[in-house]
């Protein structure tokens, strides 16, 4: 596997709408869309698997993704400065992985620092294990140890991959399992 963490790309616009339109028929596309209500201050967002499939809407939404690890960039309230990279194997997107900067309360108990989504056809490969090393990486370097990462507590293969890279279960709140990993 030469998985790598990317930012994202307009060049990769087929492959990630390719892995969107597979969420979706599962009823996961928010997983890999963006759409965000208007609220005073923030002027809305919608990428979603039909405005995603125009190139000037996907480069527009590739310069936002970006941009959301910049704190003066515009976010709805309760969102915090991030990093969204995508998980990238030759050419191919097989998912993304995100890791917010600091936690607000529904983060601290229901996100965490780091979320995650593989795309069905990518799925029990080892990449979730290996991009989640690679973000703790990532927050490593941005002063972030531990993080929090989080799964339903019914999610088997999202336990594993939190163990696996030295998940330490906190406890369960609410159906959700809270785990703190080292990131140094």
């Amino acid at each position: 596997m030469a998985l790598r963490l990317r930012e994202p790309d307009p060049a990769l616009q087929s492959s990630y709408v390719d892995a969107l339109a597979e969420l979706a028929v599962e009823g996961n596309s928010h997983y890999l869309d963006l759409v965000l209500p208007p609220e005073p201050g923030f002027p809305g967002a919608t990428y979603t698997l039909e405005t995603l499939r125009d190139p000037a809407t996907f480069a527009e939404f590739c310069a936002y993704t970006r941009a959301l690890e910049d704190p003066h960039t515009p976010r709805p309230a309760g969102w915090v400065t991030g990093t969204y990279l995508w998980m990238v194997e030759q050419d191919t997107v097989v998912g993304r992985i995100s890791l917010r900067h600091s936690l607000n309360p529904w983060l601290l108990e229901v996100g965490g620092h780091i979320g995650y989504a593989v795309r069905p056809s990518a799925r029990r490969r080892g990449y979730a294990t290996a991009a989640l090393g690679l973000m703790c990486n990532v927050a490593g370097n941005l002063g972030i140890d531990p993080v929090l990462v989080t799964c339903d507590d019914d999610n088997v293969g999202s336990r594993t991959v939190i163990e696996a890279n030295g998940g330490v279960l906190e406890d369960i709140r609410n159906h959700k399992m809270r785990f703190w990993l080292p990131t140094t």
